[in-house]
């Protein structure tokens, strides 16, 4: 008598972008994140274990994230970032989600999202001129100080800050922040923290200096591999100190400061380098803001 061996059926994978986890994973990771020392979390301390894992946090990572602590979104910039990022297309896409078509267009390994410059000028500054937007270019890119916008469901490839020394300051919505050992496709996970309004994860040179953000929220009804179906979205704010604002030493090169860092693609998991810029700069996003509010 023969025996009919039955195939076993292979569950579907569960391990998707950004972070290639399952449930399980993530629980441990979240864990994880817990017991990091020091803390990757800068927050109000509720136990006597979590005063002291932030009591070993950098002082000068201590004084950005003190400086930062009030900082929000007010109510009406979160309702009108929300309707600039509202779907949409063509000539009828709002200025925030056509930056967003056009960064997918020309980068599809992941989901753009969003850097204003609080100094310096963007590169699609002039496309908030129908917003009232007239204001010259300037010629500097650069700025030590960006309000990062993430479109729900969206998120950053991996990537390393070099030798800079800053921090990650939610303002609106959620983002999950994943904190890895190394740069590298492979590398060991470390941890995985989720921030709320006021919360704040940072990086320096010897701590954390490698992660990846995402945006949690729902996406919408009809996502694409790239672009999300709403206007949801969470916001932070960044500093980026470079080795001698902190130090007073020598400058260091370019590749090592907030002018460029390293990160891994998201399709070939190489190593790449990306020179900084940002999409718009915060006097564009203002004016573009107050037109929305004052049309509503």
């Amino acid at each position: 008598m023969t025996t009919q061996t039955v195939p076993q059926q292979t569950a579907p994978s569960t391990k998707k972008p950004p972070f290639y986890i399952d449930r399980n994973e993530e629980r441990e990771l979240r864990m994880r994140a817990e017991r990091l020392q020091p803390s990757l979390v800068v927050d109000q301390a509720a136990s006597f274990d979590e005063y002291v894992r932030q009591l070993m946090i950098p002082p000068t990572v201590m004084d950005l994230a003190r400086k930062a602590a009030n900082l929000r979104l007010a109510s009406w910039e979160v309702q009108a970032i929300r309707s600039l990022l509202a779907p949409g297309w063509g000539a009828a896409a709002p200025l925030l989600r056509s930056i967003l078509v056009r960064k997918a267009e020309e980068d599809d390994t992941h989901p753009p999202y969003i850097r204003v410059a609080c100094t310096g000028k963007g590169l699609y500054d002039d496309w908030a001129e129908p917003y009232g937007f007239d204001e010259t270019k300037q010629a500097n890119f650069g700025s030590p100080a960006v309000l990062e916008i993430w479109p729900a469901q969206h998120y950053s490839p991996m990537h390393s800050h070099g030798d800079t020394t800053g921090i990650i300051h939610c303002l609106a919505g959620q983002l999950d922040v994943m904190c890895y050992e190394k740069l590298d496709w492979n590398a060991t996970k470390r941890g995985l923290v989720t921030l709320t309004p006021g919360q704040c994860a940072w990086l320096s040179k010897k701590q954390y200096a490698v992660h990846k953000v995402f945006c949690p929220l729902d996406g919408g009804e009809q996502p694409t591999a790239l672009l999300n179906d709403t206007g949801d979205f969470g916001a932070s704010f960044h500093v980026y100190l470079n080795e001698t604002e902190t130090t007073g030493e020598e400058p260091v090169p370019a590749v090592l400061s907030r002018d460029s860092f390293s990160y891994i693609d998201e399709r070939t998991h190489e190593l790449k380098e990306f020179t900084t810029y940002s999409d718009l700069s915060w006097p564009a996003l203002r004016a573009a803001m107050t037109h929305v509010a004052s049309a509503g």
